[in-house]
Formats: C-alpha cells, structure tokens, sequence
C-alpha cells in the first residue's frame, strides 16, 4: 500500500479521494476539546446548545473536523513529506454533529520544482470535508513539501529506517 506520493506522482487537477470516513461520536468531540483546552459550552453543554443556540444541539468543534480531514489526507498526500509549509485557507462551511460521518477528498492545484534544492518541490492542494449527505463543512488549502524520488532512494526508499528481522 503506497503512504504518500512523490513529487513526480503528483498532476494537477488530480482528485484522490481518502477512505474510509468517520462518524463523529460525542466522545470524539468532548476529548479533542478537553485536550484543546476549548471549554465553548456550544461544544460540551448539550442544555446549553438545546436552549440558546439556532442549531438546539451540540456542533462538533471545527478544528476538530479540520484535525480529522488533515489525517485523512496523510496516505495519499502527505504520507513522504518532509514539510508542511503553510495552510492558507481554512473555512468552517457548514456545522458538523455528533453522528454524522466525515469524508475527505483532496484536488492538486499546482505543483512548483523546488529553486534551491532539486531532489524536493511543492504540491499545492485543496482539501474538501463533506458528510454522509455530501454537504460540505470543511475546506481548506495547503503546501506541502515533499520529495521527488531522488530523495527517497537516497534515504531507503519506500519504507526508510525501517529494520531487518533477525534473531
């Protein structure tokens, strides 16, 4: 199973659908805002999101739904890369709640050879979040930079640092 892609691997206009999607659980929400130090009661306080917002429920914290599409993306974009570079756009499009199911899907916009060093370049992609019903909720734009093939077998190829079984 290929884990990311070289430079070369890349085409512009090229779509790489990432599976499988995730259902969002409470659990899942709660924890990331707990560990983010987020305490927004829209996320945490179902009486609260029941009796003062437009939603009448809990949404899903947004970075949340960002964290989870920027993984999914991990094995057919970023997978080899030796530097995230910049997100340069993030938009929360729609709310997202406990039970429904995230997918993810990237478009390569550009590519650019690196000036400085030839074994390297950048990939320049778009990253679209959509739930079970194809609404999307998510999207953000990224540069990633990631090695040509040059610089993969320089350093071990697909599987780099990884041991020889011995007894």
């Amino acid at each position: 199973m290929q884990f990311g892609r070289y430079y070369e691997e890349f085409e512009v206009g090229a779509v790489y659908k990432h599976w499988p999607g995730k259902t969002v659980t409470e659990y899942d929400d709660h924890l990331f805002c707990l560990l983010t130090m987020n305490h927004h009661p829209l996320h945490l306080d179902a009486h609260y999101a029941g009796e003062t917002t437009d939603f009448g429920k809990n949404v899903v914290v947004g970075n949340y739904i960002y964290s989870l599409l920027l993984g999914m993306s991990v094995p057919d974009v970023s997978g080899k890369a030796i530097a995230n570079l910049e997100v340069e756009s993030l938009k929360h499009v729609k709310p997202t709640f406990h039970g429904d199911t995230i997918y993810g899907e990237t478009e390569v916009l550009d590519k650019t050879p690196s000036k400085s060093k030839d074994d390297r370049g950048v990939v320049y992609v778009e990253t679209r979040g959509y739930k079970q019903d194809g609404t999307i909720v998510c999207t953000f734009r990224r540069k990633v930079m990631v090695p040509k093939q040059s610089y993969g077998q320089a350093r071990g190829g697909e599987q780099p640092g990884r041991p020889t079984p011995h007894e």
